[in-house]
């Protein structure tokens, strides 16, 4: 199976990669910034028994459709394409610089529906495959503290609502990922104890499940799903109040 990862050396796609690289039957393209990361993890995942691994460097904030096209001409056939893209933000600065905030909005948004575009059309003539975004419970309902990252992960599922649709008449699944609290060099800043964090392996865990399943949205872990739901329908009244 032919495999390309978007963002391959965040700490999630990584995992996903190693997890389907100890299965010995897996080719890779792997795209990310970061070169010397890049070939740290084409290493990693070539001892772990991957078939092959092709790396290109992919910077959202330069002219990253020419790396999607170099990607594509060499790994023509993609099984699954996993995006792993963006970035968390400074909420306070989004709120006094409009600067901060369009580039946030233009890496988390627009960058990730062209790139997207550009992927769902070339699995849509592919005629099968599976597209995978890795958003976030953020995008569920807006906070005081994140609501810029929120509405810039809201966007791309409603965009990804839309295309899953569409790609599904022709053999294609597109696959919404919502992780909630994960421990990652991301959420580097946050204290990390409670049940309610998880490590980037048990989110690729369920990645690959829902792979497996042709699910269209999944929360992980599973009870992101029933949380979500409880923060949704508090009424504006008492959540306006409480400190998230």
């Amino acid at each position: 199976m032919n495999i390309m990862i978007i963002g391959a050396t965040s700490a999630i796609a990584s995992a996903v990669a190693r997890l389907y690289a100890g299965q010995h039957q897996h080719a890779f393209y792997l795209l990310a910034r970061n070169t010397r990361q890049l070939q740290k993890l084409e290493d990693d995942l070539t001892v772990r028994g991957a078939t092959a691994v092709q790396t290109t460097m992919l910077d959202a904030q330069a002219d990253y459709l020419p790396a999607l096209e170099k990607a594509l001409g060499q790994m023509p056939e993609p099984d699954i394409i996993l995006m792993a893209h963006g970035v968390l933000g400074d909420q306070s600065a989004c709120e006094k610089d409009t600067d901060a905030l369009q580039q946030l909005l233009d890496i988390n948004t627009v960058s990730s529906m062209k790139m997207m575009t550009v992927l769902g059309n070339h699995l849509e003539k592919q005629g099968h495959g599976t597209l995978v975004f890795i958003s976030s419970v953020a995008g569920d309902r807006g906070r005081a503290s994140n609501y810029v990252y929120g509405a810039s992960k809201a966007a791309v599922t409603t965009f990804l609502q839309g295309m899953r649709i569409r790609l599904l008449r022709a053999g294609v699944n597109v696959l919404t990922v919502k992780p909630g609290f994960v421990d990652t060099p991301m959420t580097a800043d946050f204290e990390k104890s409670g049940p309610l964090w998880a490590s980037p392996e048990t989110i690729a865990a369920g990645i690959s499940k829902a792979i497996t399943k042709r699910r269209g949205m999944v929360y992980l872990p599973w009870f992101w799903r029933y949380i979500m739901l409880i923060i949704i329908h508090i009424p504006g009244k008492i959540f306006n109040k409480l400190n998230l």
